[in-house]
């Protein structure tokens, strides 16, 4: 009797081991498959962030640096820690490392996806994001030794030579394609990013001595930033707009005279010339332009959304063209506008950090961009 016990006992401790080893495959492929759920709601738009942060620490590395002679107000802002600044370039850096690679991860799993993407009239202008995050961790590079100087000349080409790649894509399909690619119909404010970027490389091309090429990439920067602007102006009824919670990017249009005033000014031998202030004059402009309509705004404003982050990056470079033009201009009121600026910028970066944190299922889309 004991042993007919005993042994009717012992399947019963068998099946139940093989329970608890049957349940540890499907829990993990669960866990696959929330994984690669996530990966696939990633999009080319999350690199706003590092895009921001990263212009952030370019502000900050040239506001806590004041030239020799500077005024008195822009001297106040040399007593900004540097502790502060070399944190903030290291989260830049780890901000853009870490969305490259979901994003490379993404490419792996979900290829499709990519192709969509870059079909995509707003989608496809993100994809120079991550080169410009890149090229600006460069330019506020806490490395500036003459022995970092062959390793920033390696990784301006690593990081110009797609932008330039996407730019004979992207500009290309507007002289070639059809009428679905007419730039009459597909420009929009993101469309600038790619004038962004090539002004980005022409500035870091400028402070290495290379005025040749920079002059080449501000050229083609800004040819397409006239053509871009008059058909964002004249932008025919029917045309593909911006979804109300992309909005924000609207304030790319300031963003992109700012950086052209900005890499003018490394180009020209006399800093900050009457072309830079005309460019300088003329993102403000803009800027107040869009200001003063705060109902444009309103409902991407409901929710929060990534797109947010677009407000950060176009106010951080209009404050850096403030202080290149403060320290030109050396007055008053050109240094109170540079103060209130950066201010502004660094608040509105603030707060969009404390957003991302405390609502970051607001970060989870359910469309693309």
């Amino acid at each position: 009797m004991e042993a007919t016990k005993s042994q009717t006992d012992q399947p019963q401790l068998e099946i139940h081991i093989g329970e608890s080893h049957s349940d540890q495959p499907g829990c993990s492929c669960r866990i696959k498959a929330s994984i690669s759920s996530a990966l696939a709601r990633f999009h080319a738009g999350y690199f706003r962030i590092s895009l921001s942060l990263s212009s952030q620490a370019l502000l900050w590395k040239t506001l806590s640096n004041p030239p020799q002679g500077a005024h008195s107000l822009r001297r106040m802002l040399g007593f900004l820690p540097t502790s502060a600044f070399i944190l903030l370039w290291s989260l830049a850096l780890s901000t853009t490392v870490a969305l490259s690679v979901l994003y490379l991860l993404r490419c792996m799993l979900h290829y499709k996806k990519i192709k969509v993407e870059v079909g995509n009239n707003v989608g496809v202008n993100y994809l120079f994001v991550p080169w410009i995050s890149c090229l600006f961790l460069i330019q506020s590079s806490p490395f500036n030794s003459p022995d970092f100087a062959s390793i920033h000349f390696i990784l301006w080409w690593v990081f110009t030579v797609p932008i330039f790649i996407l730019d004979v894509k992207i500009y290309g399909q507007w002289f070639t394609k059809g009428k679905n690619k007419f730039l009459s119909i597909v420009a929009n404010p993101s469309s600038l990013l790619s004038v962004v970027g090539n002004l980005v490389g022409a500035r870091g091309a400028a402070i290495m001595g290379w005025r040749e090429v920079a002059i080449f990439m501000f050229a083609l920067g800004m040819t397409h930033y006239l053509v871009l602007f008059v058909t964002i102006y004249q932008r025919l009824q029917g045309s593909n707009s911006l979804p109300t919670r992309l909005k924000p990017v609207f304030f790319l249009v300031f963003a992109a005279p700012s950086m052209a005033a900005l890499a003018w000014d490394s180009i020209s031998p006399n800093k900050f010339d009457n072309s830079s202030k005309m460019l300088f004059f003329v993102s403000l402009f803009n800027f107040l332009s869009l200001v003063c309509r705060p109902t444009l705004f309103k409902k991407s404003m409901k929710k929060f959304h990534v797109a947010w982050w677009a407000y950060s990056f176009p106010l951080t470079i209009l404050a850096l063209a403030s202080a290149e033009y403060a320290q030109e201009v050396q007055g008053v009121v050109a240094h109170s506008l540079m103060l209130a600026l950066s201010a502004t910028s660094v608040t509105v970066t603030l707060l969009l950090m404390v957003f991302t944190a405390f609502k970051s299922n607001g970060l989870v889309p359910r469309t693309r961009q």
